[in-house]
């Protein structure tokens, strides 16, 4: 199964782009739900997530709708961090997680490290204490830096039951390059736009995600995505270009490529 959905929901500027005019933000998940089967929860990395607050995502959510989690930033992004700590911290936000896998609604697992986590022997030991601490959830590893674009980084996440985090971002020196390959029994896409110009240190008014995809550029990912979801159960799929609603009509877009001829 291919799900199609955004990275997060709860946007003012999607009021008139994407949600009707007049909107509230309580409002907003029921309107999400009548469009899409499935979204990524990012504010998850800036706050960590509490039982509370998942256990009401997860009862509002209709029957066959799934969730997938982007963790906090004290697992990836923290480098004064000890294994212990990394350990610890995914370990927290897993038991937070619980009423999602409870309910049949958590798809999985996103860690998303940054472009300054080079591959290297330590940065493999470091990743596989974080993914390790989630056991039998689906876990989606995501590489900003174009060091893990090798064969050794897709024999390491196969070894370990890992997707790799396949991803669309602009075309830099640098940055992780468009890759697709199953290395599990689901896949995981994300979609962050090509604003090369705003990509690093975007300035105040500027938005590294203000971006939308062409159709042209859409159909580029089409035989892949459907490569790779032939070798695999699920395949998730996410747009991250969230500036003014882009996301939802790209989504869109893109399911219904992806549907075509299926």
């Amino acid at each position: 199964v291919m799900l199609v959905g955004t990275s997060g929901f709860s946007y003012k500027d999607w009021v008139g782009s994407f949600y009707p005019e007049g909107t509230s933000a309580a409002d907003m998940f029921v309107f999400y739900q009548d469009n899409f089967d499935t979204v990524e929860i990012d504010y998850t990395y800036y706050t960590f997530p509490s039982l509370r607050t998942m256990a009401s995502l997860a009862e509002r959510a209709k029957d066959g709708f799934l969730f997938s989690v982007r963790t906090h930033k004290s697992i990836t992004h923290d480098k004064s961090a000890s294994s212990e700590d990394v350990r610890n911290a995914a370990v927290g936000f897993k038991a937070a997680l619980a009423p999602m896998y409870d309910s049949g609604k958590l798809a999985c697992v996103l860690i998303q490290y940054p472009w300054s986590f080079r591959m290297s022997p330590e940065n493999i030991e470091r990743m596989l204490t974080a993914t390790g601490s989630f056991e039998e959830l689906k876990v989606a590893v995501e590489f900003r830096n174009d060091s893990w674009a090798n064969e050794r980084m897709l024999k390491v996440l196969r070894d370990n039951g890992l997707a790799l985090c396949c991803v669309d971002e602009p075309r830099l020196p640098g940055l992780f390059p468009p890759l697709t390959a199953s290395t599990t029994d689901f896949s995981y896409f994300r979609f962050h736009g090509r604003n090369s110009h705003d990509w690093w240190g975007s300035k105040p008014g500027r938005d590294r995600y203000d971006y939308e995809y062409t159709d042209d550029e859409l159909d580029e990912w089409v035989p892949g995505i459907r490569k790779v979801a032939g070798e695999v159960g699920d395949s998730y799929i996410y747009m991250n270009n969230c500036h003014m609603g882009k996301a939802a009509r790209n989504a869109r877009q893109l399911r219904r490529k992806l549907m075509e001829d299926a």
